[in-house]
């Protein structure tokens, strides 16, 4: 394995996801990115001509005849006026909710 992703790589990810990473969490980490980046390089190297590019896999099972998926049909929400007086904090229009992101 050639190590693609180095410790700093890590680091700095973890920083921006706001992630406080251990030692070893960081280098489990590190094997793990790396594994994947490896894995992907072996599926670049499949021959897929002839396969046509799919946007979502739902794709083949309209190809096939088959469409396990529900229909987009219209449906009511919930009665906003039966909701809101159930909901810890709310101006009678929206939630109120707690402020969790604090940077």
């Amino acid at each position: 394995m050639s190590a693609k992703v180095t410790v700093e790589d890590v680091e700095r990810v973890a920083e921006l996801a706001h992630l406080q990473l251990t030692p070893d969490e960081t280098g489990r980490m590190l094997l793990d990115l790396n594994a994947i980046l490896d894995y992907v390089a072996e599926l670049n190297e499949l021959d897929t001509k002839g396969v046509a590019p799919l946007a979502q896999v739902s794709e083949l099972q309209a190809e096939a005849g088959a469409s396990d998926l529900r229909g987009d049909v219209v449906v009511p929400s919930l009665d906003r006026a039966a909701v809101m007086p159930q909901a810890p904090e709310s101006d009678q229009v929206f939630f109120k909710v707690p402020k969790v992101i604090e940077r």
